[in-house]
């Protein structure tokens, strides 16, 4: 299956409009092709305004996010993949959500691949009574 992660996204860009608050997104910076103002990078994250009133022309696909922005009085094409982008939440309040870094990754069951365990593991629990 593709990644849930641009669907949760734009809907939850969606829902914090619709509720009148600012939506902003948190970037991992440190993920190739991610194009932002060096100077907006702090400890490798980036995090950027995407209200309708701090962007022109701003696209939530399934592979980019991409919008014009105004960053020191300075005209900046922004472009990150979709998968750096670590939360999308409300200014005002911090509501939103967290994405895992791994939400990716095929599942730990062994089905993804050949190189997994033949067999499941017995669980290194026991019972106490």
């Amino acid at each position: 299956m593709t990644s849930n992660r641009p669907y949760l996204l734009r809907a939850l860009y969606q829902w914090i409009t619709d509720n009148n608050m600012t939506p902003h997104i948190l970037v991992d910076a440190g993920v190739s092709d991610v194009d932002v103002p060096e100077h907006a990078i702090q400890k490798g994250k980036v995090i950027l305004n995407v209200d309708q009133a701090a962007v022109r022309e701003l696209d939530m696909g399934n592979e980019w996010v991409t919008f014009n922005a105004r960053f020191s009085g300075r005209q900046h094409n922004v472009s990150v993949p979709v998968e750096s982008v670590l939360a999308i939440y409300s200014k005002e309040n911090g509501q939103g959500m967290m994405f895992a870094q791994d939400d990716d990754a095929p599942p730990p069951d062994g089905s993804g691949g050949d190189d997994g365990p033949k067999h499941a593991k017995r669980a290194h629990l026991k019972v106490v009574k």
